[in-house]
């Protein structure tokens, strides 16, 4: 994956794709092969700043790694954000080389081994606890490390339900947290009340409903109070997840992030009043960085196959399952394709593409129209619609 050192705007010139002021064949040429990922710094921050020129300011923006971890647009948004959230060992490796300070990274997941809490633990880390059981594997490896402090967040499964949501992850049977009902089970476990700094409670993902997130959110500080209340509980913070999400096809809207705002400016003003001192953070990832990258490929086989025809490339669902259907889509729906030297041009002809490998299920896209296209050509996969491009224009 590679992130260039350029300020970079998707556009197109001259019918090439334009990586900020270089053209695609230079960006290769820079990266050094094919396929490969590139990421535009200056979309990146103009996305933060957005998020943050709407939201209040006492909202604390942390990056979810997992959405890209690349450890060079890692470092380049933790200069940027409050916090950082990791999910695995090695992403929690990537997080304590930037300046973010421990106690503002956390780490989530329903699967955590032994080796991720250990690192965690040692490092002094949030911990989103997912279940009783965790709580235990926690003590027993802070007293084999002998850290006498822990840094425990409570994630919790709430019961309610939001119609009209993205994926689903809370308010139903779920790996996602501890149920709400069953939280007293697990506090009793916590060998010192004041380690339990945070609550988490995250409902859902890649949402483009702005109505039903912002129900969600206000149930998610209803939910966090109740709990607080009901279990005597004194935190420090509290995370409501995220959510936000981009769209990939062309029916989906973008997200009315304004009226997001409004809500969370309302609620924030009433947590603050109650729990002066009780931060609130949302964690992004694909909001952030979704859009700001382009996967590239080549074709290296163009086949008729009775009345179809065939761009075979050098990429495939090993490197971008999402874009061949293969990531939660119940119909597959091609993603914002384009050939990356032949922008603007009418498309001529049909094809579907396909990757290297021997399964059907390696297909990019069926049935795209697109630009004459020849062996060597170079395939660019966005994640929006591609329609009112015209040159001299972002794409995004």
């Amino acid at each position: 994956m590679a992130f260039l050192d350029r300020k970079i705007k998707f556009q197109y010139e001259n019918g090439e794709l334009m990586i900020g002021h270089m053209s695609v064949s230079q960006a290769i040429a820079i990266v050094g092969h094919l396929p490969c990922y590139v990421y535009s710094r200056s979309m990146i921050s103009e996305r933060i700043n957005y998020f943050r020129s709407l939201m209040p300011s006492a909202l604390k923006l942390h990056y979810a790694i997992k959405a890209n971890p690349s450890p060079s647009v890692v470092h380049f948004i933790a200069k940027q954000v409050d916090g950082l959230d990791v999910a695995s060992h090695k992403e929690l490796r990537l997080a304590l080389e930037t300046q973010v300070p421990p106690k503002n990274i956390s780490m989530a997941g329903p699967g955590k081994s032994d080796n991720d809490l250990r690192a965690a633990v040692a490092a002094g880390v949030t911990l989103n606890v997912e279940s009783a059981n965790e709580v235990d594997r926690i003590y027993q490896i802070a007293e084999l490390l002998s850290v006498r402090e822990v840094n425990l967040a409570l994630r919790i499964n709430p019961n309610f339900k939001v119609k009209g949501i993205g994926m689903a992850m809370g308010g139903r049977a779920t790996q996602f947290g501890i149920d709400e009902d069953c939280l007293a089970a697990a506090i009793k476990r916590v060998h010192n009340p004041a380690d339990i700094k945070s609550l988490h409670i995250f409902s859902g993902s890649q949402n483009l409903n702005s109505g039903a997130l912002g129900v969600i959110f206000q149930k998610t500080f209803e939910t966090a109070e109740r709990m607080i209340k009901k279990h005597g509980l004194t935190i420090s913070r509290i995370n409501i997840g995220g959510g936000l999400g981009i769209p990939y096809f062309e029916k989906d809207q973008d997200l009315d992030l304004g009226f997001v705002a409004s809500v969370l400016h309302q609620e924030l003003e009433k947590w603050h009043k109650k729990y002066p001192g009780c931060m609130v953070e949302m964690e992004l990832g694909r909001f952030l960085v979704g859009e700001a990258g382009a996967y590239l490929c080549q074709v290296v086989d163009k086949k008729k196959s009775r009345e179809k025809t065939f761009l075979v490339t050098n990429g495939g669902l090993h490197h971008h399952l999402a874009a061949t259907g293969n990531f939660g889509q119940v119909i597959r729906k091609n993603y914002p394709i384009a050939i990356a030297t032949k922008m603007g041009e009418e498309p001529t002809d049909t094809y579907d593409i396909v990757g290297p490998l021997c399964t059907p299920i390696d297909t990019f896209a069926t049935n795209i129209a697109l630009p004459t296209a020849e062996i060597g050509d170079v395939i660019a996969i966005f994640s929006r619609e591609l329609t009112a491009i015209r040159p001299a224009h972002t794409i995004f």
